[in-house]
């Protein structure tokens, strides 16, 4: 008998095969939401040769931890930020009587294939990245570069996690949700000195978006944080991502219990 999962995302992958053309296209134009992402670290280099004391090269691997942390949990997370439009339309209610997990079924139900030549990008971004850095590679290091951005998916698919399940006690809390996932993938992509006062502790201490590229990327070019945190800091981003993770599985089952059926 196959696995329900695997029959969903044969389906999505079936609809997409029977129009190729359109496919193609939206494959190639989605390459643009990480290459901007790129291109503006790389102009704003151009106005100056360091950027809070890091240079282009040190700026390029922040970015690429960033670009391909996001665009592997946009991959396969970041399609539940359409739950507003299934709570609406009342597609959640037929999702929520089959015998399956909720979340892993709205996740394959629109599986945003059209997404994955962005991931190709961001793994040739951090090649070039880790190719311009003279990184003195060691065991520790050679582990981190495997797992900071797996660590950094994993924290970002936690906060379209979170985001989504807003609504179910505030429907049209789209807004609020994208300033933590698009405004966090922007945040995380500098440097976290060039933030100050209560918006740095606030973001990339408190929230975590700091250990996602930059504590990470320092770690791995060995040298000094100018915030002061140790060495090993970039070390704590795969736990900071399962607190991240625990978060949005109480909040999702949270908002699972709050719901209330549409009637439709």
């Amino acid at each position: 008998m196959a696995n329900p999962y695997t029959s969903l995302a044969r389906a999505q992958w079936r609809s997409f095969a029977s129009y190729r053309t359109s496919f193609v296209v939206d494959l190639l134009s989605n390459v643009g939401g990480t290459a901007l992402d790129v291109v503006a670290v790389l102009v704003l280099f151009q106005a100056t040769r360091t950027v809070a004391g890091f240079s282009l090269s040190e700026g390029l691997l922040i970015v690429s931890l960033s670009s391909l942390a996001f665009a592997l949990a946009d991959f396969t997370v970041g399609n539940v930020d359409r739950l507003k439009t299934y709570v609406r339309t009342g597609l959640l209610d037929a999702v929520l009587v089959r015998p399956l997990g909720a979340l892993p079924q709205l996740l394959l139900m629109d599986l945003p294939l059209r997404k994955a030549l962005r991931l190709v990008v961001g793994v040739g971004v951090l090649a070039v990245a880790l190719h311009v850095n003279a990184i003195a590679w060691t065991p520790a290091r050679v582990a981190l570069i495997v797992i900071a951005p797996l660590a950094g998916a994993v924290f970002f698919g936690a906060i379209f996690v979170i985001s989504a399940s807003v609504t179910f006690w505030w429907i049209d809390s789209g807004d609020l949700g994208s300033a933590f996932t698009y405004g966090g993938r922007d945040f995380t992509a500098y440097p976290v000195p060039v933030y100050s006062g209560w918006f740095r502790a606030l973001f990339a201490y408190a929230m975590g978006f700091g250990f996602v590229a930059y504590q990470p990327a320092v770690t791995l070019l060995g040298r000094d944080d100018p915030l002061g945190l140790p060495a090993w800091a970039g070390f704590l981003s795969p736990l900071v991502a399962l607190i991240a993770a625990a978060a949005a599985a109480f909040m999702w089952r949270a908002g699972i219990r709050h719901y209330r059926s549409t009637g439709s």
